[in-house]
């Protein structure tokens, strides 16, 4: 049929698979809740299907609209929002919440692409460079102040997409040095991480003295990173200290471990990873799950849907969701890069960073990998919000894609 031309069928084929999979593991945790998620996907299913046969310009029209309305409805949320867990970042409508910062993501992703693909943008331009950090930074910094650490984190996915447009590499190594001298700071005493920056940056100096034509500039720059660096391995402990207490033992159980801590923040990771290893190779089988199906893992059927996985289908069943998530991102990555506009591309590029960052933390925090935070796995978590906003970002750059691919320009 022409009119199915231009549809990605293996990347649309994957969401589908995704979701289906999710539901069935959801409704393997909570029957009810099963029930429901299969309601919300229906609900996205039919928000994709609008999104499908309307225009694809609409969305780099309105791009700044949505941004702005994104941005307004996480502000409303200081005066408006509901308490869930500790963090005021729901709105309540009788039975149903709704979580905004999902929906900002989408926003800033148009925006951003929008104002990167314009003819004007030029991230050597300071003026560029300095409204394209405004554009991540306002929603970010709301969504701080709600707290909500996790979902802010995510903001960081948009920095991957701007590297694709020309932004220096640079900036990432200095946020994992920065990170990395932040927690080795935790756990050694930070005189011998002092002493070990100014040993590397000084056999540094010695080996590029004389290919670096050094001056003044140079000189004070290297000076003053390892004085800021020197200064957080010093003040990382303190940091620490001033951080509400179960935020402060989350990222102990890194070092110390989940039993050191296992009738608080080291609870869920404890029976997670006890979940995921009575697997084995083949798993339980459905509903099959004695840690599962005795409820020991709070949040189960949301942040840690992954145990369930572990536990039911095992090993094997684990590789090929990891796989199919993998292949999926991969897939959103390659179309992206084929698109002929930069609006389609930038935009792209989002969305899979945006699915890399949630995928890769969600992973890395059920197996004990890094701290436990408040993000949901893509597609797979249930929660009406988190699907119907993936679902959207989703049907939204198959629509340009598909547009993309029919052009004739």
């Amino acid at each position: 049929m022409k009119w199915a031309e231009g549809i990605d069928k293996l990347g649309l084929g994957l969401y589908f698979l995704l979701c289906a999979f999710a539901i069935a593991n959801i409704y393997s945790v909570d029957q009810k809740l099963g029930e429901k998620q299969l309601m919300f996907f229906g609900i996205s299913v039919f928000v994709g299907l609008i999104i499908f046969v309307g225009r694809s310009k609409f969305f780099e029209n309105m791009s700044g609209i949505i941004y702005i309305g994104g941005v307004l409805l996480l502000v409303g949320l200081f005066p408006f929002g509901k308490e869930i867990l500790g963090q005021k970042n729901w709105y309540k409508f009788g039975s149903f919440t709704m979580q905004p910062v999902e929906f900002a993501k989408i926003g800033t992703a148009l925006m951003l692409a929008n104002y990167v693909s314009g003819p004007e943008f030029n991230l050597k331009n300071r003026k560029s460079l300095l409204t394209t950090l405004a554009i991540i930074g306002v929603p970010a910094v709301v969504v701080l102040a709600i707290p909500d650490v996790g979902s802010m984190l995510v903001f960081i996915a948009f920095f991957i997409a701007l590297y694709r447009e020309g932004l220096s590499g640079m900036l990432f190594g200095v946020g994992f040095l920065f990170a990395g001298v932040f927690l080795i700071s935790l756990a050694v005493d930070p005189i011998w991480v002092a002493l070990a920056i100014i040993v590397i940056v000084g056999g540094y100096i010695v080996m590029n003295y004389y290919k670096m034509s050094w001056n003044v500039i140079s000189i004070s720059s290297i000076a003053g990173s390892v004085i800021l660096l020197c200064g957080l391995a010093f003040g990382s402990p303190y940091i620490l200290e001033k951080l509400p207490k179960h935020q402060r033992e989350r990222i102990e159980v890194l070092f110390k471990g989940e039993k050191a801590f296992r009738d608080t923040s080291g609870y869920n990771l404890l029976y997670s990873k006890t979940a995921i290893g009575s697997g084995g190779l083949w798993g339980k089988g459905y509903r099959e799950g004695s840690v599962t199906q005795g409820k020991f893992v709070p949040e189960q059927e949301t942040d840690y849907i992954f145990c369930t996985v572990g536990e039911e289908w095992g090993f094997v069943g684990s590789a090929v969701l990891i796989l199919c998530y993998m292949i999926y991102i991969g897939r959103i990555y390659y179309l992206a890069e084929q698109q002929k506009s930069g609006f389609n591309r930038v935009f792209g590029y989002c969305f899979a960073s945006i699915l890399l960052m949630h995928f890769t933390i969600n992973l890395g925090m059920v197996m004990g990998l890094f701290p436990t935070v408040g993000i949901p796995l893509p597609y797979f978590s249930y929660g009406g919000s988190s699907l119907l906003a993936f679902s959207m970002m989703t049907f939204i750059f198959f629509k340009l894609n598909y547009s993309d691919k029919n052009s004739l320009v």
